[in-house]
């Protein structure tokens, strides 16, 4: 079995491209899309759906 090793040399080289088809103005962008679909695969894992953390307003007690 061969073991996959990324070293420091190969990260840089992978940024480099990532920005020449990029840019430094879309990358935000996608970044913060990854980060919205990683929240939402967590919440998914951990079952959690928006409508079951709202309160139903009709079992309050006032």
């Amino acid at each position: 079995m061969t073991t996959l090793f990324i070293g420091t040399w190969e990260i840089i080289v992978i940024v480099l491209v990532v920005l020449l088809l990029f840019g430094g103005k879309r990358i935000p962008e996608l970044m913060r899309g990854v980060g919205k679909g990683v929240k939402s695969f967590r919440d998914g894992m951990n079952g959690i759906d928006e409508p079951a953390k709202k309160e139903d307003p009709a079992k309050k007690e006032e």
